[in-house]
């Protein structure tokens, strides 16, 4: 493809080897409105007459209308989708077409294309993210004040309200969202105008061009601007942990859906069944969502190991961030999708988190509040509790089928109101400080978020 200062033709191994059409022309729609800002620039700045920059703009939409349509053929020995659809619109248009790429290199439009392309994913995200709330949301107020066991060490702590359990997520979601929307400004910055590495002789008005195409500012430095990809990393790093928070709630679903624990139902829909064992119904969604989270890990990863020994400039080796970027927007995006509508067909069993949240021993904190409350140091209430839990299970009997007297013999600080405090409607409604799942609180959550994913 290259003529100039090459005697022979490019070999067909090493253009098959370094293309990059076959996974870059995603960046098409966001290349062509690069190309219409800087030819503005370039009227601008005296280089093109406004003629020729509206016979530019006018075929490059001609071209984007085929791609979306599926009729425009991108060619392998062309490399990338930057120089098929530069060399097709000077095939059509002529002489104006080949002014185009004046005073700009591939490296400042390639940083440019893919700054614009991440900015519109995340906000196609963000907005997958506010969905997933939103089904987390009307899940557990279907939840009602249904209750269930809270677990540290995967071993029973005291009782929370479901909702409250699903609300959590919903809390990290949101950090989740900040973190892209945190991302989303730093990489709003422009960096067409810079060049190969060192800018041009022939000056261009960037913050013209920058405010055209929707950017906050420009790029300060010339070759910061065609080398880093922090950006990129960035993203992914807050994919990649809004993965890890999927996989974390994919796992409290794969064990509540459990015949052990029971506590929800899946729809039909989002379950699979077994090649051999009639009877499975497995929560392969949940499954797929915690596996999926290692690839976005592993892409992140794949994109730091990349930049970290990279000199200063622009260095053919960041042509592959794009395979890695692409694939973790496609994934979170899927898993999104998918896992807000398998959130929307899950039911809660009330009956078998009730069952679950009544083990007296969820109680055992709030025995231990009691003592607080009746003037002994909590260190000395945790030790009279725990010698009484021994003595429970000793005895294989509750806490609530102990008489007075035998609580007496632990502390005599024991009065006939302990009783009081192992019930458990009354223990979760006693749960009432600021980020406590009692009843109040939960609904007071509920109708916070339900408002706040609304007005988005």
């Amino acid at each position: 493809m290259w003529k100039g200062r090459f005697a022979q033709e490019t070999s067909a191994l090493v253009q098959r080897y370094g293309e990059s059409v076959s996974f870059d022309w995603r960046l098409y729609a966001h290349d062509i409105a690069g190309s219409i800002a800087h030819s503005k620039g370039l009227v601008k700045a005296g280089i093109l007459t406004a003629d020729e920059q509206q016979q530019i703009e006018t075929g490059l939409l001609a071209i984007r209308q085929e791609i979306e349509a599926g009729n425009f053929e991108f060619k392998e020995s062309l490399e990338d989708v930057h120089m098929n659809i530069e060399s097709e619109l000077t095939k059509r248009i002529g002489p104006a077409g080949a002014k185009l790429h004046t005073a700009r290199s591939r490296n400042d439009q390639v940083a440019t294309d893919v700054r614009l392309y991440c900015r519109a994913e995340i906000d196609r995200i963000r907005s997958l993210v506010s969905a997933m709330q939103a089904a987390l949301v009307e899940c557990a107020e279907r939840g009602g004040e249904t209750v269930m066991p809270g677990y540290t060490h995967l071993q029973r702590g005291q009782p929370v309200l479901f909702a409250h359990h699903l609300l959590a997520y919903v809390e990290m979601l949101n950090r989740d969202s900040d973190r892209l929307a945190d991302c989303r400004k730093r990489l709003n910055v422009m960096p067409l105008g810079s060049g190969a590495l060192a800018g041009s002789t022939i000056i261009l008005d960037r913050e013209f061009v920058a405010q055209h195409l929707g950017f906050d500012s420009v790029t300060q430095n010339s070759m910061d601007a065609v080398s880093d990809r922090d950006f990129v990393a960035e993203l992914l790093f807050s994919i990649s942990m809004l993965g890890v928070h999927l996989s974390r709630l994919s796992e409290d679903v794969i064990l509540w859906a459990s015949a052990e624990f029971g506590f929800v139902t899946l729809s039909d829909a989002h379950t699979t069944g077994s090649s051999l064992m009639p009877q499975k119904k497995n929560p392969d969604v949940a499954e797929l969502t915690r596996g999926k989270s290692a690839r976005l890990i592993g892409n992140l990863m794949s994109i730091l190991t990349l930049i970290k020994g990279l000199p200063m400039t622009y260095n053919r080796d960041l042509q592959e961030d794009k395979e890695p970027l692409f694939d973790s927007i496609d994934t979170i995006s899927l898993a999104l999708e998918v896992f807000t509508e398998m959130i929307t067909g899950m039911d809660v069993n009330a009956a078998k988190t009730t069952a679950a949240a009544s083990d007296p021993m969820l109680l055992a904190t709030d025995l231990a509040d009691y003592l607080v409350n009746h003037g002994v140091p909590f260190r000395q209430a945790h030790e009279v509790i725990g010698k009484l839990v021994a003595y429970s299970i000793e005895q294989q009997r509750a806490f609530g089928e102990m008489s007075l007297e035998e609580f007496q013999r632990f502390s005599p600080a024991f009065a006939a109101d302990v009783t009081a405090c192992l019930n458990l409607e009354t223990a979760m409604t006693a749960r009432k400080g600021i980020g406590a799942p009692s009843p109040q609180n939960v609904k007071s959550q509920l109708a916070r978020w339900r408002k706040a994913l609304t007005t988005e």
